[in-house]
C-alpha cells in the first residue's frame, strides 16, 4: 500500500498536467516564466541614492544607537554581576557562621 501511494505520488506532476476530459481556455501554460537574467546590469540612476550629509547623519544615528545597545547590555551584565557577588557574599557569610 505505501510502495503504491509513493509511486502515485512521484507521478503526480505529470498527471496534473494532462488534460482530462476539457479543454478549455484557462489551462495553465506550460512555461513557467521567464528566468532573470544573470549578467545585464540595472540601469543606472539618474540621482545619487543619498547625499553626503544624508549618509552622516544616519551613519551618526546608527552609531549612536549601537553606543545605546552596548552601554545598556553592559548595564545588565554588571547587575547579573553585582547579583552574583551579593549571593557569593552571602554564601560565604553563611558558611562562616556555621
Amino acid at each position: 500500500m505505501l510502495l503504491v501511494a509513493l509511486a502515485l505520488g512521484g507521478c503526480s506532476t505529470s498527471i496534473a498536467e494532462m488534460p482530462i476530459g476539457s479543454t478549455s481556455s484557462d489551462a495553465r501554460p506550460n512555461d513557467p516564466g521567464a528566468y532573470l537574467p544573470v549578467n545585464e546590469l540595472p540601469p543606472a540612476r539618474e540621482e545619487a541614492a543619498m547625499d553626503p550629509a544624508e549618509r552622516a547623519k544616519v551613519q551618526k544615528e546608527l552609531i549612536d544607537a549601537r553606543e545605546r545597545q552596548a552601554s545598556a547590555a553592559k548595564g545588565q551584565a554588571q547587575g547579573k554581576d553585582q547579583g552574583k557577588d551579593q549571593n557569593q557574599t552571602q554564601n560565604q557569610q553563611a558558611q562562616a557562621t556555621k
